[in-house]
Protein backbone atom coordinates (compact mmCIF):
# COMPACT_ATOMS: atom_id res chain seq x y z
CA UNK A 1 0.00 0.00 0.00
CA UNK A 2 1.65 3.20 -1.19
CA UNK A 3 0.88 6.78 -0.24
CA UNK A 4 -0.35 8.87 -3.15
CA UNK A 5 -0.68 12.54 -3.97
CA UNK A 6 -1.88 13.89 -7.28
CA UNK A 7 1.09 15.57 -8.96
CA UNK A 8 0.28 16.38 -12.58
CA UNK A 9 3.41 17.71 -14.33
CA UNK A 10 3.43 21.34 -15.43
CA UNK A 11 4.05 20.11 -18.98
CA UNK A 12 0.72 18.25 -18.93
CA UNK A 13 -1.10 21.40 -17.81
CA UNK A 14 0.56 23.41 -20.58
CA UNK A 15 -0.36 20.75 -23.12
CA UNK A 16 -3.99 20.90 -21.95
CA UNK A 17 -4.10 24.66 -22.34
CA UNK A 18 -2.53 24.48 -25.80
CA UNK A 19 -5.04 21.86 -26.93
CA UNK A 20 -7.95 23.91 -25.64
CA UNK A 21 -6.71 27.02 -27.44
CA UNK A 22 -6.22 25.06 -30.67
CA UNK A 23 -9.65 23.35 -30.62
CA UNK A 24 -11.32 23.06 -34.01
CA UNK A 25 -14.96 23.70 -33.21
CA UNK A 26 -17.95 22.43 -35.19
CA UNK A 27 -20.67 24.72 -36.48
CA UNK A 28 -23.57 25.54 -34.14
CA UNK A 29 -26.47 23.12 -33.86
CA UNK A 30 -29.49 23.57 -36.11
CA UNK A 31 -31.86 23.34 -33.15
CA UNK A 32 -32.11 25.67 -30.21
CA UNK A 33 -30.94 24.94 -26.68
CA UNK A 34 -29.67 21.48 -25.77
CA UNK A 35 -31.84 19.54 -28.24
CA UNK A 36 -28.82 18.28 -30.24
CA UNK A 37 -26.35 18.28 -27.36
CA UNK A 38 -24.29 20.90 -25.54
CA UNK A 39 -24.68 24.32 -27.23
CA UNK A 40 -21.44 25.50 -28.77
CA UNK A 41 -21.37 28.80 -26.91
CA UNK A 42 -21.87 27.06 -23.58
CA UNK A 43 -18.99 24.58 -23.96
CA UNK A 44 -16.70 27.20 -25.55
CA UNK A 45 -17.19 29.47 -22.55
CA UNK A 46 -16.30 26.69 -20.12
CA UNK A 47 -13.29 25.60 -22.19
CA UNK A 48 -12.06 29.19 -22.36
CA UNK A 49 -12.30 29.36 -18.57
CA UNK A 50 -10.47 26.02 -18.33
CA UNK A 51 -7.62 27.30 -20.51
CA UNK A 52 -7.29 30.81 -19.09
CA UNK A 53 -8.63 31.03 -15.53
CA UNK A 54 -8.89 27.57 -13.97
CA UNK A 55 -6.02 27.09 -11.52
CA UNK A 56 -5.22 23.38 -11.55
CA UNK A 57 -2.36 23.76 -9.06
CA UNK A 58 -4.69 25.25 -6.46
CA UNK A 59 -7.46 22.77 -7.17
CA UNK A 60 -5.01 19.87 -7.02
CA UNK A 61 -3.86 21.04 -3.60
CA UNK A 62 -7.50 21.10 -2.47
CA UNK A 63 -8.06 17.58 -3.80
CA UNK A 64 -4.95 16.38 -1.99
CA UNK A 65 -6.13 17.48 1.44
CA UNK A 66 -7.22 13.97 2.45
CA UNK A 67 -4.87 10.99 2.76
CA UNK A 68 -4.72 8.95 -0.44
CA UNK A 69 -3.13 5.63 -1.30
CA UNK A 70 -2.65 3.14 -4.13
CA UNK A 71 -2.61 -0.63 -3.76
CA UNK A 72 -2.43 -3.31 -6.44
CA UNK A 73 -5.36 -5.72 -6.45
CA UNK A 74 -5.62 -8.50 -9.00
CA UNK A 75 -3.02 -6.83 -11.21
CA UNK A 76 -4.57 -3.33 -11.22
CA UNK A 77 -3.52 -0.33 -9.12
CA UNK A 78 -6.48 0.93 -7.11
CA UNK A 79 -6.41 4.55 -5.93
CA UNK A 80 -8.42 5.47 -2.85
CA UNK A 81 -8.95 8.14 -0.23
CA UNK A 82 -8.88 6.85 3.34
CA UNK A 83 -9.88 8.93 6.36
CA UNK A 84 -10.12 7.27 9.76
CA UNK A 85 -12.60 8.52 12.31
CA UNK A 86 -11.59 9.34 15.85
CA UNK A 87 -14.88 7.84 17.05
CA UNK A 88 -14.50 4.57 18.97
CA UNK A 89 -16.01 1.55 17.24
CA UNK A 90 -16.64 3.56 14.05
CA UNK A 91 -18.28 1.54 11.28
CA UNK A 92 -16.18 1.72 8.09
CA UNK A 93 -17.96 2.95 4.97
CA UNK A 94 -16.83 2.47 1.38
CA UNK A 95 -18.30 5.01 -1.08
CA UNK A 96 -18.27 4.25 -4.81
CA UNK A 97 -18.77 6.71 -7.66
CA UNK A 98 -20.02 6.05 -11.19
CA UNK A 99 -19.70 7.53 -14.69
CA UNK A 100 -19.12 10.37 -15.49
CA UNK A 101 -18.20 11.00 -11.88
CA UNK A 102 -15.08 10.31 -9.85
CA UNK A 103 -13.83 10.33 -6.29
CA UNK A 104 -14.10 14.14 -6.59
CA UNK A 105 -17.88 13.78 -6.07
CA UNK A 106 -17.34 12.81 -2.43
CA UNK A 107 -14.80 15.43 -1.38
CA UNK A 108 -17.36 17.53 0.50
CA UNK A 109 -18.99 14.64 2.35
CA UNK A 110 -15.84 12.91 3.62
CA UNK A 111 -15.52 15.37 6.51
CA UNK A 112 -19.09 14.98 7.84
CA UNK A 113 -19.12 11.21 7.38
CA UNK A 114 -15.72 10.71 9.01
CA UNK A 115 -17.01 12.20 12.26
CA UNK A 116 -18.58 8.83 12.99
CA UNK A 117 -17.24 6.49 10.29
CA UNK A 118 -13.95 5.43 8.78
CA UNK A 119 -14.36 6.52 5.15
CA UNK A 120 -12.86 4.81 2.09
CA UNK A 121 -13.41 6.32 -1.37
CA UNK A 122 -11.80 4.29 -4.19
CA UNK A 123 -11.53 5.24 -7.85
CA UNK A 124 -13.04 2.59 -10.11
CA UNK A 125 -10.52 0.64 -12.24
CA UNK A 126 -9.88 2.67 -15.39
CA UNK A 127 -11.04 5.91 -13.76
CA UNK A 128 -9.00 8.83 -12.49
CA UNK A 129 -5.83 7.83 -10.68
CA UNK A 130 -6.57 4.09 -10.61
CA UNK A 131 -4.81 1.81 -13.06
CA UNK A 132 -6.38 0.55 -16.26
CA UNK A 133 -7.19 -3.14 -16.71
CA UNK A 134 -5.20 -4.73 -19.52
CA UNK A 135 -7.52 -7.71 -19.91
CA UNK A 136 -11.26 -8.19 -20.20
CA UNK A 137 -13.28 -9.25 -17.19
CA UNK A 138 -13.28 -6.16 -14.97
CA UNK A 139 -17.03 -5.82 -14.63
CA UNK A 140 -19.08 -4.91 -11.57
CA UNK A 141 -18.76 -8.28 -9.76
CA UNK A 142 -14.97 -8.30 -10.05
CA UNK A 143 -14.78 -4.73 -8.80
CA UNK A 144 -16.94 -5.68 -5.81
CA UNK A 145 -14.51 -8.49 -4.99
CA UNK A 146 -11.61 -6.03 -5.29
CA UNK A 147 -13.37 -3.66 -2.88
CA UNK A 148 -13.81 -6.52 -0.39
CA UNK A 149 -10.08 -7.23 -0.66
CA UNK A 150 -9.29 -3.53 -0.21
CA UNK A 151 -11.32 -3.43 3.01
CA UNK A 152 -9.52 -6.57 4.21
CA UNK A 153 -6.15 -4.92 3.65
CA UNK A 154 -7.32 -1.91 5.64
CA UNK A 155 -8.27 -4.18 8.53
CA UNK A 156 -12.03 -3.80 8.14
CA UNK A 157 -13.76 -7.16 8.49
CA UNK A 158 -17.25 -5.66 8.53
CA UNK A 159 -18.34 -2.46 6.84
CA UNK A 160 -21.13 -0.50 5.20
CA UNK A 161 -21.23 0.46 1.53
CA UNK A 162 -22.79 3.32 -0.42
CA UNK A 163 -23.08 4.15 -4.10
CA UNK A 164 -24.98 5.59 -7.04
CA UNK A 165 -24.76 4.89 -10.79
CA UNK A 166 -22.06 2.21 -11.30
CA UNK A 167 -21.26 2.72 -7.64
CA UNK A 168 -24.74 1.40 -6.84
CA UNK A 169 -24.03 -1.67 -8.95
CA UNK A 170 -20.75 -2.33 -7.15
CA UNK A 171 -22.40 -1.73 -3.77
CA UNK A 172 -25.20 -4.18 -4.55
CA UNK A 173 -22.67 -6.79 -5.65
CA UNK A 174 -20.76 -6.35 -2.41
CA UNK A 175 -23.98 -7.21 -0.60
CA UNK A 176 -24.69 -10.14 -2.93
CA UNK A 177 -21.19 -11.65 -2.92
CA UNK A 178 -20.02 -10.78 0.60
CA UNK A 179 -23.17 -10.55 2.74
CA UNK A 180 -21.42 -11.79 5.85
CA UNK A 181 -19.14 -8.74 5.77
CA UNK A 182 -21.58 -6.02 4.73
CA UNK A 183 -23.49 -4.45 7.61
CA UNK A 184 -25.77 -2.59 5.22
CA UNK A 185 -25.91 -0.72 1.93
CA UNK A 186 -27.21 2.71 1.05
CA UNK A 187 -28.07 3.58 -2.55
CA UNK A 188 -28.93 6.85 -4.25
CA UNK A 189 -29.89 5.07 -7.46
CA UNK A 190 -31.85 1.83 -7.71
CA UNK A 191 -32.11 0.17 -11.11
CA UNK A 192 -35.19 -2.04 -10.90
CA UNK A 193 -38.25 -2.54 -13.02
CA UNK A 194 -41.74 -3.91 -12.31
CA UNK A 195 -42.13 -7.55 -11.29
CA UNK A 196 -42.44 -9.93 -14.24
CA UNK A 197 -46.00 -10.43 -15.33
CA UNK A 198 -47.37 -7.28 -13.76
CA UNK A 199 -50.09 -5.86 -16.00
CA UNK A 200 -51.76 -3.12 -14.00
CA UNK A 201 -49.87 -0.12 -12.67
CA UNK A 202 -50.59 2.63 -10.18
CA UNK A 203 -50.15 6.26 -11.16
CA UNK A 204 -46.76 6.32 -9.41
CA UNK A 205 -45.66 3.17 -11.25
CA UNK A 206 -46.83 4.54 -14.59
CA UNK A 207 -44.79 7.70 -14.00
CA UNK A 208 -41.70 5.55 -13.46
CA UNK A 209 -42.37 3.56 -16.64
CA UNK A 210 -42.90 6.73 -18.66
CA UNK A 211 -39.66 8.27 -17.36
CA UNK A 212 -37.72 5.10 -18.14
CA UNK A 213 -39.14 4.95 -21.68
CA UNK A 214 -38.23 8.61 -22.23
CA UNK A 215 -34.69 7.99 -21.01
CA UNK A 216 -34.26 5.03 -23.35
CA UNK A 217 -35.63 7.00 -26.30
CA UNK A 218 -33.85 10.32 -25.79
CA UNK A 219 -31.08 9.94 -23.21
CA UNK A 220 -29.36 6.57 -23.56
CA UNK A 221 -27.25 6.98 -26.71
CA UNK A 222 -24.12 7.58 -24.62
CA UNK A 223 -24.60 4.17 -22.94
CA UNK A 224 -25.08 2.39 -26.25
CA UNK A 225 -21.84 3.75 -27.71
CA UNK A 226 -19.92 3.02 -24.50
CA UNK A 227 -21.48 -0.45 -24.30
CA UNK A 228 -20.57 -1.33 -27.88
CA UNK A 229 -17.64 0.83 -29.05
CA UNK A 230 -15.74 2.27 -26.04
CA UNK A 231 -12.41 2.05 -27.84
CA UNK A 232 -13.58 3.97 -30.89
CA UNK A 233 -15.05 6.69 -28.71
CA UNK A 234 -11.84 6.92 -26.74
CA UNK A 235 -9.68 8.07 -29.66
CA UNK A 236 -11.51 11.35 -30.00
CA UNK A 237 -11.99 12.06 -26.29
CA UNK A 238 -8.39 11.15 -25.39
CA UNK A 239 -7.12 13.65 -27.98
CA UNK A 240 -9.47 16.57 -27.32
CA UNK A 241 -10.06 18.10 -23.89
CA UNK A 242 -12.94 20.10 -25.40
CA UNK A 243 -14.52 16.83 -26.52
CA UNK A 244 -14.00 15.25 -23.12
CA UNK A 245 -15.47 18.33 -21.47
CA UNK A 246 -18.58 18.31 -23.69
CA UNK A 247 -19.13 14.55 -23.29
CA UNK A 248 -19.25 14.88 -19.49
CA UNK A 249 -20.97 18.27 -19.38
CA UNK A 250 -23.91 16.89 -21.36
CA UNK A 251 -24.71 14.44 -18.56
CA UNK A 252 -24.36 16.99 -15.77
CA UNK A 253 -26.95 19.06 -17.64
CA UNK A 254 -29.29 16.12 -18.17
CA UNK A 255 -29.03 14.38 -14.79
CA UNK A 256 -28.44 17.06 -12.16
CA UNK A 257 -30.87 19.39 -10.44
CA UNK A 258 -29.35 22.45 -12.13
CA UNK A 259 -32.28 24.29 -13.74
CA UNK A 260 -30.62 23.82 -17.12
CA UNK A 261 -27.31 25.44 -16.16
CA UNK A 262 -24.76 23.03 -14.61
CA UNK A 263 -21.95 25.61 -14.64
CA UNK A 264 -24.02 27.97 -12.50
CA UNK A 265 -25.25 25.17 -10.24
CA UNK A 266 -21.89 23.53 -9.52
CA UNK A 267 -19.50 26.37 -10.29
CA UNK A 268 -16.93 26.04 -13.09
CA UNK A 269 -14.09 24.98 -10.79
CA UNK A 270 -15.99 22.08 -9.25
CA UNK A 271 -17.17 20.83 -12.64
CA UNK A 272 -13.68 21.10 -14.07
CA UNK A 273 -12.11 19.30 -11.10
CA UNK A 274 -14.03 16.20 -12.15
CA UNK A 275 -13.43 16.70 -15.88
CA UNK A 276 -9.71 17.37 -15.29
CA UNK A 277 -9.32 14.06 -13.44
CA UNK A 278 -10.71 12.31 -16.53
CA UNK A 279 -8.39 14.30 -18.80
CA UNK A 280 -5.16 13.97 -16.83
CA UNK A 281 -5.91 10.30 -16.11
CA UNK A 282 -6.59 9.68 -19.83
CA UNK A 283 -9.71 7.82 -18.70
CA UNK A 284 -12.07 8.27 -21.66
CA UNK A 285 -11.81 4.77 -23.15
CA UNK A 286 -11.03 2.90 -19.94
CA UNK A 287 -13.98 4.42 -18.07
CA UNK A 288 -16.38 3.77 -20.95
CA UNK A 289 -15.23 0.15 -21.09
CA UNK A 290 -17.08 -0.56 -17.84
CA UNK A 291 -20.28 -0.40 -19.90
CA UNK A 292 -18.93 -2.98 -22.35
CA UNK A 293 -18.00 -5.23 -19.44
CA UNK A 294 -21.07 -4.91 -17.25
CA UNK A 295 -24.04 -4.62 -19.60
CA UNK A 296 -23.28 -8.10 -20.87
CA UNK A 297 -24.03 -9.80 -17.55
CA UNK A 298 -27.14 -8.32 -15.89
CA UNK A 299 -27.12 -8.56 -12.09
CA UNK A 300 -30.42 -9.69 -10.57
CA UNK A 301 -29.32 -11.17 -7.24
CA UNK A 302 -31.78 -11.03 -4.36
CA UNK A 303 -30.26 -8.81 -1.64
CA UNK A 304 -30.89 -9.70 1.98
CA UNK A 305 -28.61 -7.28 3.84
CA UNK A 306 -30.20 -4.12 5.33
CA UNK A 307 -30.74 -1.55 2.58
CA UNK A 308 -31.52 2.15 2.56
CA UNK A 309 -32.45 4.27 -0.45
CA UNK A 310 -32.50 8.01 -1.08
CA UNK A 311 -34.15 8.99 -4.36
CA UNK A 312 -33.34 12.46 -5.64
CA UNK A 313 -35.93 14.06 -7.94
CA UNK A 314 -33.73 14.77 -10.98
CA UNK A 315 -32.04 11.37 -11.07
CA UNK A 316 -32.29 9.07 -14.10
CA UNK A 317 -34.44 6.45 -12.38
CA UNK A 318 -36.97 6.83 -9.56
CA UNK A 319 -38.78 3.51 -9.23
CA UNK A 320 -41.52 2.99 -6.64
CA UNK A 321 -40.64 1.27 -3.40
CA UNK A 322 -42.76 -1.75 -4.31
CA UNK A 323 -40.48 -2.62 -7.23
CA UNK A 324 -37.34 -2.26 -5.13
CA UNK A 325 -38.76 -4.44 -2.35
CA UNK A 326 -38.95 -7.38 -4.79
CA UNK A 327 -35.16 -7.47 -4.93
CA UNK A 328 -34.07 -5.81 -1.69
CA UNK A 329 -35.74 -7.95 0.94
CA UNK A 330 -34.65 -5.93 3.98
CA UNK A 331 -35.46 -2.42 2.80
CA UNK A 332 -35.14 -0.36 5.99
CA UNK A 333 -35.45 3.21 4.68
CA UNK A 334 -36.90 4.78 1.51
CA UNK A 335 -36.74 8.55 1.19
CA UNK A 336 -37.95 10.50 -1.87
CA UNK A 337 -36.32 13.90 -1.56
CA UNK A 338 -37.33 17.30 -2.89
CA UNK A 339 -34.05 18.46 -4.44
CA UNK A 340 -30.92 17.01 -5.99
CA UNK A 341 -30.13 14.71 -8.87
CA UNK A 342 -27.88 11.92 -10.07
CA UNK A 343 -24.69 13.32 -8.53
CA UNK A 344 -26.20 13.49 -5.06
CA UNK A 345 -23.05 13.87 -2.94
CA UNK A 346 -21.72 16.49 -5.36
CA UNK A 347 -24.97 18.44 -5.65
CA UNK A 348 -26.34 18.26 -2.12
CA UNK A 349 -23.47 17.29 0.22
CA UNK A 350 -25.28 18.23 3.43
CA UNK A 351 -28.48 16.44 2.49
CA UNK A 352 -26.58 13.42 1.17
CA UNK A 353 -24.48 13.18 4.34
CA UNK A 354 -27.58 13.39 6.53
CA UNK A 355 -29.26 10.59 4.56
CA UNK A 356 -26.25 8.29 4.79
CA UNK A 357 -25.64 9.00 8.48
CA UNK A 358 -29.29 8.46 9.31
CA UNK A 359 -29.36 5.05 7.65
CA UNK A 360 -26.13 3.70 9.09
CA UNK A 361 -26.89 5.11 12.54
CA UNK A 362 -29.76 2.69 12.66
CA UNK A 363 -27.37 -0.18 12.08
CA UNK A 364 -24.94 0.64 14.92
Amino acid sequence: MRRFRSAVPAEAVSDLQARLNATRWPEPATARGWAQGVPIGYVRDLCRYWAEEYDWAAREQWLNRFDQFVTEIDGVDIHFVHVRSSAPDALPLILTHGWPGSYVEFMEVIGPLSQTHHVVVPSLPGYGWSGKPVEAGWGVPRIADAWAELMTRLGYDRFGAQGGDWGAGVTVQLAARHPERVAGIHLNMISVGPPRGQEHFSEREQQALTALAEFRREGSAYAEIQRTRPQTLGYGLADSPAGQCAWILDKFHAWSDCDGDPVAAFGPDRLLDNIAVYWFGNSAASSARLYWESYRVPQRDIITVPTGASLFPKDIMRPPREWAAERFRDLRTWHELDRGGHFAAFEQPELFSAEVLDFFRGLD
